[in-house]
Protein backbone atom coordinates (compact mmCIF):
# COMPACT_ATOMS: atom_id res chain seq x y z
CA UNK A 1 0.00 0.00 0.00
CA UNK A 2 2.86 2.42 0.88
CA UNK A 3 4.32 1.55 -2.39
CA UNK A 4 1.23 2.47 -4.16
CA UNK A 5 1.14 5.81 -2.44
CA UNK A 6 4.95 6.65 -3.47
CA UNK A 7 4.77 5.68 -6.44
CA UNK A 8 1.00 7.70 -7.41
CA UNK A 9 2.92 10.79 -5.54
CA UNK A 10 5.45 10.60 -8.13
CA UNK A 11 3.32 10.36 -11.22
CA UNK A 12 1.38 13.05 -9.84
CA UNK A 13 4.61 15.55 -9.59
CA UNK A 14 5.57 14.07 -12.90
CA UNK A 15 2.18 15.49 -14.72
CA UNK A 16 2.17 18.53 -12.89
CA UNK A 17 5.78 19.55 -13.57
CA UNK A 18 4.87 18.86 -17.44
CA UNK A 19 4.97 21.92 -19.82
CA UNK A 20 3.59 22.10 -23.40
CA UNK A 21 6.98 22.45 -24.93
CA UNK A 22 6.73 20.24 -27.86
CA UNK A 23 4.99 22.09 -30.40
CA UNK A 24 4.91 26.53 -30.88
CA UNK A 25 1.90 27.58 -31.45
CA UNK A 26 0.60 29.06 -34.18
CA UNK A 27 -0.51 32.50 -32.44
CA UNK A 28 3.17 32.92 -31.12
CA UNK A 29 5.18 35.95 -32.51
CA UNK A 30 8.32 34.60 -34.28
CA UNK A 31 10.78 36.64 -36.60
CA UNK A 32 8.83 39.11 -38.08
CA UNK A 33 9.34 40.56 -41.70
CA UNK A 34 9.58 44.14 -42.22
CA UNK A 35 5.93 45.71 -43.78
CA UNK A 36 6.08 48.46 -46.55
CA UNK A 37 3.17 50.29 -47.54
CA UNK A 38 3.15 51.87 -51.12
CA UNK A 39 1.42 55.76 -50.95
CA UNK A 40 0.79 58.27 -53.23
CA UNK A 41 4.26 61.04 -53.74
CA UNK A 42 1.50 63.87 -54.67
CA UNK A 43 -1.18 63.17 -52.01
CA UNK A 44 0.89 61.54 -49.34
CA UNK A 45 -2.59 60.19 -46.98
CA UNK A 46 -3.63 58.11 -49.67
CA UNK A 47 -2.68 54.71 -50.53
CA UNK A 48 -1.24 53.76 -54.23
CA UNK A 49 -1.35 50.73 -55.58
CA UNK A 50 1.75 49.13 -57.64
CA UNK A 51 0.88 47.34 -60.69
CA UNK A 52 2.73 44.01 -61.82
CA UNK A 53 5.41 44.35 -58.72
CA UNK A 54 8.15 41.75 -59.48
CA UNK A 55 10.12 41.71 -55.62
CA UNK A 56 13.19 39.04 -55.48
CA UNK A 57 16.06 39.38 -52.49
CA UNK A 58 19.71 39.81 -54.32
CA UNK A 59 21.44 36.63 -54.08
CA UNK A 60 18.33 34.24 -53.95
CA UNK A 61 17.20 32.68 -57.29
CA UNK A 62 12.97 32.90 -56.15
CA UNK A 63 11.09 35.88 -56.42
CA UNK A 64 8.28 36.88 -53.46
CA UNK A 65 5.85 34.58 -55.37
CA UNK A 66 2.89 36.57 -53.85
CA UNK A 67 3.70 39.76 -55.53
CA UNK A 68 4.14 39.27 -59.27
CA UNK A 69 1.36 39.05 -62.28
CA UNK A 70 -1.24 41.26 -62.85
CA UNK A 71 -2.41 42.60 -59.60
CA UNK A 72 -1.83 45.53 -58.46
CA UNK A 73 -0.59 45.85 -54.72
CA UNK A 74 -0.36 48.00 -51.56
CA UNK A 75 1.58 46.49 -48.95
CA UNK A 76 4.39 43.77 -49.05
CA UNK A 77 5.99 41.91 -46.21
CA UNK A 78 9.53 41.25 -46.62
CA UNK A 79 11.77 38.21 -45.15
CA UNK A 80 14.98 39.86 -43.61
CA UNK A 81 18.29 37.99 -43.12
CA UNK A 82 19.10 36.91 -39.68
CA UNK A 83 22.64 35.91 -40.11
CA UNK A 84 23.48 39.13 -41.37
CA UNK A 85 23.23 42.57 -40.79
CA UNK A 86 21.56 43.84 -44.57
CA UNK A 87 19.14 42.36 -46.25
CA UNK A 88 19.39 43.62 -50.28
CA UNK A 89 15.86 43.20 -52.74
CA UNK A 90 14.68 44.47 -56.17
CA UNK A 91 11.52 45.89 -56.90
CA UNK A 92 10.43 45.86 -60.88
CA UNK A 93 7.31 47.83 -61.26
CA UNK A 94 4.95 47.23 -64.66
CA UNK A 95 7.07 44.03 -64.83
CA UNK A 96 6.26 42.09 -67.74
CA UNK A 97 8.09 38.71 -69.17
CA UNK A 98 8.18 38.02 -73.53
CA UNK A 99 8.91 34.87 -74.14
CA UNK A 100 9.62 35.24 -77.50
CA UNK A 101 7.19 32.59 -78.93
CA UNK A 102 8.64 29.52 -76.74
CA UNK A 103 6.96 29.93 -73.46
CA UNK A 104 8.43 26.19 -72.60
CA UNK A 105 12.55 27.58 -72.52
CA UNK A 106 13.21 30.48 -70.49
CA UNK A 107 16.80 30.63 -71.98
CA UNK A 108 15.57 33.45 -74.70
CA UNK A 109 12.89 35.19 -72.62
CA UNK A 110 12.98 39.20 -72.54
CA UNK A 111 11.98 40.50 -69.34
CA UNK A 112 11.29 44.51 -68.42
CA UNK A 113 9.75 47.07 -66.12
CA UNK A 114 11.81 49.55 -63.75
CA UNK A 115 13.61 48.14 -61.30
CA UNK A 116 14.79 49.87 -58.41
CA UNK A 117 17.17 48.33 -55.65
CA UNK A 118 16.91 48.69 -52.20
CA UNK A 119 19.39 47.86 -49.64
CA UNK A 120 17.75 47.62 -45.82
CA UNK A 121 20.42 47.80 -42.97
CA UNK A 122 19.39 46.74 -39.66
CA UNK A 123 20.90 45.41 -36.06
CA UNK A 124 19.49 42.30 -35.45
CA UNK A 125 18.61 40.67 -31.37
CA UNK A 126 17.96 37.59 -30.66
CA UNK A 127 14.93 37.04 -28.21
CA UNK A 128 14.32 34.10 -26.59
CA UNK A 129 10.43 33.13 -26.91
CA UNK A 130 10.34 29.80 -25.30
CA UNK A 131 11.44 25.86 -25.06
CA UNK A 132 8.97 25.31 -27.84
CA UNK A 133 9.75 27.99 -30.23
CA UNK A 134 13.42 28.70 -29.12
CA UNK A 135 14.48 32.18 -30.21
CA UNK A 136 13.57 34.92 -32.42
CA UNK A 137 15.15 37.47 -33.93
CA UNK A 138 13.80 41.00 -34.05
CA UNK A 139 15.69 44.29 -35.96
CA UNK A 140 16.47 47.54 -34.30
CA UNK A 141 18.08 50.53 -36.22
CA UNK A 142 16.00 49.61 -39.52
CA UNK A 143 17.14 52.15 -42.42
CA UNK A 144 16.43 51.90 -46.23
CA UNK A 145 19.05 52.96 -48.85
CA UNK A 146 18.56 53.27 -52.78
CA UNK A 147 20.76 52.88 -55.13
CA UNK A 148 22.54 55.96 -55.98
CA UNK A 149 23.43 55.54 -59.20
CA UNK A 150 19.89 54.95 -60.50
CA UNK A 151 18.30 57.69 -62.52
CA UNK A 152 15.28 56.30 -63.10
CA UNK A 153 13.78 55.32 -59.53
CA UNK A 154 10.38 54.78 -59.32
CA UNK A 155 10.41 54.74 -55.43
CA UNK A 156 11.07 58.13 -54.17
CA UNK A 157 10.84 57.74 -50.61
CA UNK A 158 11.32 55.48 -48.05
CA UNK A 159 9.61 56.96 -44.75
CA UNK A 160 10.09 55.05 -41.01
CA UNK A 161 6.76 54.71 -39.18
CA UNK A 162 8.96 55.78 -36.16
CA UNK A 163 12.19 57.07 -35.60
CA UNK A 164 14.51 54.17 -34.98
CA UNK A 165 12.62 52.02 -36.86
CA UNK A 166 12.05 48.48 -34.30
CA UNK A 167 10.56 45.50 -36.02
CA UNK A 168 9.47 43.33 -33.26
CA UNK A 169 6.08 42.05 -34.80
CA UNK A 170 4.00 42.10 -37.95
CA UNK A 171 1.05 43.79 -37.02
CA UNK A 172 1.78 47.08 -38.20
CA UNK A 173 3.19 48.87 -41.15
CA UNK A 174 6.78 49.83 -40.73
CA UNK A 175 7.96 51.66 -43.38
CA UNK A 176 5.72 53.70 -45.79
CA UNK A 177 7.32 53.79 -49.62
CA UNK A 178 6.12 57.03 -51.53
CA UNK A 179 5.93 56.49 -55.55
Amino acid sequence: MRKLKLLSLCVLFAFLNCERDDICPEDVSTTPRLILEFYDISNQENIKNVSNLYVQGVGNDTPLSSFTGNAAISLVELPLKTDDNSTQFRFIKDYTVDDNGTPNDDSDDIYSGNEDLITINYVTENVYVSRACGYKTTYKAVDIEFDATDMDRWILLAQPINDNQLIEDETTTHFKFYH
